[in-house]
């Protein structure tokens, strides 16, 4: 059973509004896009970053979760690679260190990772976050997850939002998704009913301390 959401319910526009007004201070601002798998979530950050720049060149700039990912090399000897995708199969610790090291903002930039879901791997030092962006949008399924370790992660972020989506429309865009790597039907049936959306189930029960849910249905 989903869990009662209180946050109140925000827009794109409304959010760059939002974080807008809060960089406008000189510091840099942390900004948080929590949701199920086929949420949306890449789309509304790339969406959002674009708003935002277009207010101001390099106003904000945007680290995807996804890069921290384990490899492979990890996962098939764990007997993790089925569930890839889950909150076990990412360097959570990898993260809180590069959003910690994103926060001090003492380094000309920060070189972070970034998933190509073409051949399942993480490019290390793919994307550079420069010290002079001030605003972060950090997108991902598991960043308000409230319990270890992921629970470590919701002090960095200054503005948490949880996306928000009807599962059947997360199916959906699932499906899509998994056709378009011609997936058999089999594989799809798998990749749906015994990963994707029971991880995005989890999400939605287990996310914690957001500050506003953006409706993406």
């Amino acid at each position: 059973m989903r869990r009662k959401v209180t946050a109140s319910s925000i827009d794109i526009a409304g959010l760059a509004d939002l974080l807008a007004e809060k960089a406008k201070g000189g510091g840099r601002v942390v900004a948080a896009l929590a949701g199920a798998p086929g949420s949306g979530k890449s789309t509304v950050a790339e969406r959002l970053c674009d708003a935002l720049n277009a207010r101001q060149a390099g106003l904000a700039a945007v680290l995807p979760m996804d890069g921290y990912h384990y490899d492979d090399l990890h996962l098939v000897p764990a007997g993790l690679r089925p569930r890839k995708g889950a909150p076990e199969t990412f360097d959570v610790g990898g993260l809180f260190h590069t959003l910690k090291r994103i926060r001090a903002r003492d380094e000309e930039f920060v070189a972070v990772p970034v998933f190509d879901r073409d051949i399942e791997i993480a490019r290390a030092g793919a994307r550079m976050i420069p010290a002079e962006v001030p605003v972060i949008i950090v997108e991902g399924n598991y960043l308000l997850l409230g319990q270890e370790p992921w629970s470590r992660l919701r002090p960095l972020f200054d503005v948490a939002v949880l996306v928000d989506v009807p599962e059947d429309v997360l199916r959906a865009r699932l499906t899509a998704r998994w056709k378009h790597y011609d997936l058999t039907p089999d594989e799809i049936a798998w990749k749906l009913d015994g990963n994707d959306l029971p991880n995005g189930r989890f999400v939605m029960a287990e996310s914690r301390g957001e500050d506003f849910r953006l409706p993406n249905g």
